[in-house]
């Protein structure tokens, strides 16, 4: 396996050393920063994440007042006691991308969350106490107890909510099979556990969040 100097030299090489590394760099919030974040906004950040995949993020991201206001600001609780009525009422709402599926999503996930309040006093505390060195852990619970929140969807839910991990993006699996981690994207719990083992690694070697890892690996490829 190829040496965290070894990629971070290449991402350097590729944006112009130092100052072009730290431009594009992306670093995760604090545990503080992390916990204080309301529950309504780890919903929000879920449904959103639900919504771009397989979609175009910029009409999301365009009608995003929209879901707002369809969603009543995302507050869990009452999220979570969605009707049939309301079902009926948001597929038909064109403030937001009727689809189905993915409102229903959105009320499961309110009941997620709910639970986590339930368990942890706010899904911010839960989130806050997740360790980058079980970030598979974190994703195999999302994928089970979250609706339609696996693979990069649970990935960019998590990145935009600044937990640190990984994001296995195209560019990010290249980096890992050019490093002699994977040989292809991993979906596998045994290859996500290589992934996980690597960037602990890297992570010791270069004392680095495994957000910034992951990053650079993106950067050593891109460009």
């Amino acid at each position: 396996m190829q040496s965290f100097k070894t990629i971070r030299a290449r991402a350097l090489k590729r944006h112009g050393g130092e100052a072009g590394l730290k431009a594009h760099m992306v670093r995760p919030k604090s545990a503080a920063a992390i916990r204080k974040m309301s529950d309504d906004r780890w919903l929000a950040l879920m449904t959103r994440s639900v919504f771009q995949a397989g979609f175009v993020w910029k009409i999301i991201e365009a009608k995003w007042p929209g879901f707002e206001e369809a969603f009543d600001g995302f507050d869990p609780h009452h999220v979570a006691f969605y009707s049939g009525e309301d079902m009926g009422r948001l597929v038909s709402d064109t403030r937001i991308v009727r689809n189905g599926a993915k409102i229903k999503a959105t009320i499961e996930n309110a009941r997620f969350v709910t639970e986590l309040i339930r368990e942890h006093g706010s899904a911010g505390a839960f989130f806050a106490a997740s360790k980058p060195d079980g970030f598979v852990d974190l994703l195999d619970i999302l994928k089970k107890r979250g609706s339609r929140l696996s693979g990069a969807s649970a990935q960019y839910f998590l990145r935009h909510a600044g937990v640190d991990g990984f994001l296995l993006s195209p560019s990010v699996v290249a980096a890992l099979a050019h490093a002699c981690v994977v040989d292809k994207a991993p979906g596998s719990q045994k290859s996500m556990r290589a992934v996980q083992a690597a960037f602990g690694t890297w992570q010791k070697e270069s004392g680095l969040s495994l957000t910034e890892i992951s990053r650079t690996l993106a950067l050593s490829i891109d460009g």
